[in-house]
């Protein structure tokens, strides 16, 4: 039974996975959240988005909460991703596959370079650390019009890229590449998690001092979680470029990294499924709130109701504040302590916990 119970999520997970690839050739319709039925071109790009803001907000959990490191600059490595791709695409004329590669080559490198100058510094100054090299990305992008496009952005050049991932007509297929980065990014963070590497930088998150009296590395652990949760969030970015056809400065700047952030925090912060759920919730929150704002109804309310009901982020707000306020660990962590309340278990340990008891596995297998 113990074993059963253990594979369980797995075979959950698989389910679902597979559950959302035949979406697509699937006739289903759920009104009020996708536009049409599942099958068509504008259901699959509005899932497809939710998938690469998921694994978006999966690589930020990763940082914050495997790690603890509350970063302001993530959305550096997704607009390196996104803007990789399509510079080499534009510049080099490479096929897509040694394109992509490129792309997660760059967003490695800024990732170490810019991780490694950040931990020299905890708490807010790493984070308003990461903002400033943030905010330079977005000044080099906005700058920098011949590269980048500037303020109008970089469209993907798509003669490198083979012709079923261009055009509205092989949305399908976008959105199973979506669906394949969501899996793999999942995976990678999985693995980290579970690994004595995230179990390092879980107990530093708790306890720094205690691990370097251990004789432990906490700070060489953090960045390497630190780079490969930027290597994720190039991932989303290329997928994102892809999707989109395209890219704008917006994907560098602070403003996405907040975004993000709310996206986690809205899952629960240290729920792999939680990010997945806060990116999906959030994405379709801002693009089905959009159109409501513009609906006749509301253009009729009186002022007093009709100038917040018209801005999105003030009803996405109102909405964050309320899940802050009586859901404090996110949809996962109210449903987590939901069930565990119900069979009366305790939590699991994890950080240090974990790792002694990982070393200590470690000690009488040698």
């Amino acid at each position: 039974m113990r074993s059963i119970r253990d594979l369980l999520p797995l075979i959950v997970g698989a389910a679902v996975v597979v559950v959302l690839a035949v979406l697509p050739l699937l006739n289903l319709s759920i009104p009020g959240i996708l536009p049409g039925a599942t099958y068509t071109p504008g259901s699959l790009a509005l899932m497809s988005l939710c998938m690469v803001f998921a694994a978006l907000a999966l690589s930020y959990n990763l940082m914050l909460g495997t790690a603890g490191l509350l970063s302001f600059g993530h959305a550096l490595y997704f607009g390196a991703g996104a803007y990789g791709l399509g510079i080499v695409l534009q510049a080099a004329q490479l096929p897509l596959v040694p394109a992509v590669f490129a792309a997660l080559l760059g967003g490695i490198v800024i990732a170490v370079v810019t991780g490694a100058v950040a931990m020299r510094v905890s708490g807010i100054p790493f984070a308003m650390v990461t903002l400033a090299f943030a905010q330079a990305g977005s000044v080099l992008v906005r700058r920098n019009q011949a590269v980048t496009g500037g303020e109008e952005g970089l469209s993907l050049n798509t003669a490198g890229v083979p012709d079923w991932l261009v055009g509205v007509i092989n949305t399908r297929n976008l959105y199973w590449v979506s669906l394949a980065v969501v899996v793999v990014v999942y995976l990678i963070v999985l693995w980290v998690d579970r690994s004595r590497l995230g179990h390092l930088a879980a107990a530093a998150r708790e306890n720094d001092l205690r691990v370097r009296v251990l004789g432990l590395q906490p700070n060489r652990a953090k960045l390497i979680v630190f780079v490969i949760a930027g290597l994720c969030a190039s991932l989303a970015g290329i997928a994102y470029l892809l999707l989109q056809s395209g890219t704008q400065p917006s994907a560098v700047g602070a403003d996405l990294t907040i975004t993000v952030l709310v996206m986690v925090v809205l899952g629960g912060v240290g729920f792999r499924w939680g990010a997945i759920v806060g990116g999906v919730v959030y994405t379709i929150l801002d693009q089905r709130l959009t159109v409501l704002a513009r609906a006749d109804a509301i253009h009729q309310l009186p002022d007093i109701l009709r100038v917040p009901l018209s801005e999105p982020l003030f009803i996405l707000g109102v909405l964050f504040i309320l899940v802050v306020m009586f859901l404090p660990g996110g949809i996962a962590g109210t449903v987590d302590g939901w069930v565990r309340r119900r069979r009366g278990r305790a939590v699991p340990d994890t950080g240090i916990a974990a790792l002694e008891q990982s070393d200590t596995a470690g000690v009488v297998a040698r």
